[in-house]
């Protein structure tokens, strides 16, 4: 069998080439109390639930694809950043086989599962390897939806794919939840969808009726690219406090966008998104930027780069917008508190005690 999806795969990854090329209950406590968001006591913080789905079962992905599992599946390949971090979050890492290319540069991966560093690459979403894939017989593979031909592909060899989009809030918590059936742990997705919910409900009920300040977020391949409504990032702002200054875009991309736009926002607070290829420093010296009100007035900040890129919709996403509500808001939610409800998390979902030193901005 082994051998036969070896080859098969051979050839549906040359037919496959260029279409992928083409191709992301608690009231809040006042500050400065020990724990504002409503992170709530499991009952062991560093094991997963007990995994309770029943198999065989059907499931309808993101792409409206149905997809039958007869058993649980024991090796999974995680195509997707962001599925991998799930995998973690759900406790079940231990069954990965492979995972997307450039795991070096997710730090929870070395923090929670430094084994998942030694796993096969199975590509990129613009270069897949769907023969590496293949070529490890894995019981489940896990792609986000610009690799839906490739799940189409394993399915014609056999390999059961589901396809994911948690592009916004909803989204992420039913690919939660969908993962959590496909890998056999319902009840901890569970757990970690009404954890975010919980998260979700405290920030609305701290920030209601504060004054909203205008927020621009600057994209990771420049400072002159940034998030619109469409993505998740704009969840972020939102939740966190802000206003999105780039609102009127209808990008479902990161947008590339003028100096004479930025100017014209004027955004009152600059945030930067993890991974940027540029620092807080370079945007604060470049001159054609002077006169923006958040460089004037300071607020330009950077997003910690030491776990996740909270601006993604990881299982931690929630932290990004408690991060920013510290950031927009410090006067509702302070500093202290969104340290000691981050590490909460960290340690109740990913088993690691985390450095609150990284966490400023």
């Amino acid at each position: 069998m082994k051998l036969y999806r070896r080859l098969a795969a051979a050839l549906l990854a040359a037919a496959l080439l260029v279409s992928l090329a083409g191709c992301a209950g608690t009231a809040p406590a006042a500050p400065g109390s020990s724990s504002a968001a409503p992170v709530s006591e499991p009952s062991d913080q560093s094991a997963p639930a007990a995994e309770t789905a029943d198999f065989p079962v059907t499931l309808t992905d993101a792409a409206g694809r149905t997809v039958t599992l007869e058993a649980r599946p024991e090796t999974l390949v995680s195509g997707y950043y962001i599925t991998t971090s799930m995998c973690i979050a759900l406790g079940c890492e231990d069954r990965l086989v492979g995972i997307e290319a450039k795991a070096d540069t997710r730090p929870i991966y070395a923090l929670s599962a430094p084994e998942l560093l030694e796993l096969p690459g199975v590509g990129t979403a613009k270069e897949f390897d769907l023969e590496g894939c293949a070529a490890l017989d894995p019981d489940l593979v896990i792609l986000p939806l610009k690799l839906q031909d490739a799940a189409d592909a394993l399915d014609q060899l056999g390999i059961p794919a589901l396809v994911v989009n948690p592009e916004s809030l909803p989204e992420l918590e039913q690919t939660l939840t969908l993962l959590g059936q496909a890998a056999g742990c319902a009840d901890r997705a569970a757990e970690l969808v009404a954890c975010n919910q919980e998260t979700e409900a405290f920030l609305n009920d701290t920030l209601a009726g504060a004054e909203k300040p205008v927020v621009y977020l600057a994209g990771n391949s420049s400072y002159l690219s940034t998030a619109g409504p469409a993505m998740y990032q704009d969840t972020l702002i939102q939740l966190g406090g802000g206003v999105n200054a780039a609102a009127e875009l209808t990008d479902t991309y990161w947008a590339d966008i003028s100096y004479e736009q930025l100017l014209a926002w004027d955004p009152e607070v600059i945030v930067i998104v993890p991974g940027a290829d540029y620092t807080k420093d370079d945007l604060l010296a470049d001159p054609q930027l002077a006169d923006l009100t958040a460089v004037k007035e300071g607020k330009v900040f950077a997003m910690p780069t030491a776990f996740e890129s909270w601006d993604s919709p990881v299982p931690s996403a929630m932290i990004g917008s408690l991060w920013m509500a510290n950031v927009l808001h410090p006067d509702l939610y302070d500093f202290d508190v969104f340290a000691a409800d981050a590490s909460d998390f960290y340690s109740r979902f990913y088993g690691v005690e985390i450095d609150v030193s990284q966490l400023t901005a």
